[in-house]
């Protein structure tokens, strides 16, 4: 009897129950049921029961006070509640349609509570002093607000039509910043970009997207020539080999960050994302390893995150 040739998405099915954590198998299930690679997820009741089974998980890392922790985002360990993993927390409640009701509102009374004076976020909050942390990531006693952290997490509220009283300031503080970025860096940028595709003014988020992505071009800081890599700069604190592509800026076609590149240039990242699929069916991490478990559970959101994008592009899987 003929084998069924493996493809990409059964190769990365394998590697997700092989490695992920629980709350990643969960979410792999959710949008690849049973390995479908022509479905969006599980339809009807099956695809609400398939929401259930994520939050059931994320639950575990939800702390008292509405923020989440438990190293939910792995370069961050130990207990306590932090913008980083409530960021990544909200993105899996947006991907399941479960971003609103009760649970939000305890979100945004914890954001509410760990906020500066300026009412945005840090990206690190002094509580996390005592973990372990990636040594890259400071702990400091008064951080200084970041749109690392608070621009992701305004742009799910915002596109997911939540209003609270914290998104005000908030949102006046992501303009100001992302409006007047000049030297940056891929991670401020995508947190910028996470920001302008979900907040409401349109118009204002448009240019600010269009001036944004004319630095990204000046400054080199996607890689438009995949097998020309090695000749586009590295960020200063970033590891070798630490680049990021058109695909990583844009995950989904209607993304602002999108139209910062040709079809061809993006055509181009697609099938770069493609290659890196590993031997074991894994997508890898290119930035520094600290800590052995932290590429272990990486890998499988990678993974995730990967496909997730070449789907959404038309790439079939």
């Amino acid at each position: 009897m003929a084998r069924t040739r493996a493809t990409p998405l059964s190769r990365a099915e394998q590697f997700v129950w092989l490695t992920a954590r629980v709350l990643e198998q969960r979410v792999f299930a959710h949008h690849f049921p049973s390995g479908s690679p022509g479905s969006g997820g599980p339809a009807g009741t099956d695809r609400s029961r398939a929401a259930d089974a994520v939050e059931t998980a994320l639950d575990a890392y939800r702390n008292d006070d509405g923020g989440y922790g438990h190293a939910l985002e792995p370069d961050l360990r130990g207990p306590v509640s932090q913008p980083l993993h409530t960021a990544y927390a909200l993105r899996l409640l947006d991907g399941i349609g479960r971003c609103d009701g009760q649970r939000i509102e305890r979100v945004c009374r914890y954001l509410t509570g760990i906020s500066g004076e300026d009412g945005a976020l840090p990206a690190v909050h002094p509580s996390l002093r005592g973990y372990p942390a990636a040594p890259w990531i400071p702990v400091v006693d008064d951080p200084p607000s970041a749109l690392l952290a608070t621009g992701p997490v305004l742009g799910l509220l915002h596109r997911n039509q939540v209003w609270h009283a914290w998104l005000f300031r908030a949102t006046d503080f992501c303009w100001s910043a992302v409006e007047s970025l000049d030297k940056t860096h891929p991670y401020e940028v995508k947190a910028a970009v996470a920001f302008l595709d979900g907040v409401p003014d349109r118009d204002r988020a448009e240019a600010a997207a269009d001036r944004l992505g004319r630095l990204v071009r000046a400054q080199g800081l996607a890689v438009l020539e995949p097998d020309r890599a090695a000749e586009y700069p590295v960020p200063a604190g970033y590891a070798p080999g630490e680049h990021h592509y058109a695909h990583d800026f844009a995950p989904t076609p209607g993304s602002l960050a999108r139209r910062w590149f040709s079809d061809t240039e993006f055509e181009r990242s697609l099938d770069f994302l493609v290659t890196e699929q590993q031997e074991d069916g894994g997508w890898p991490i290119n930035w520094r390893t600290w800590a052995p478990g932290t590429a272990l559970e990486w890998r499988p959101m990678v993974t995730i995150d990967a496909l997730l994008t070449l789907r959404a592009h038309g790439r079939v899987l």
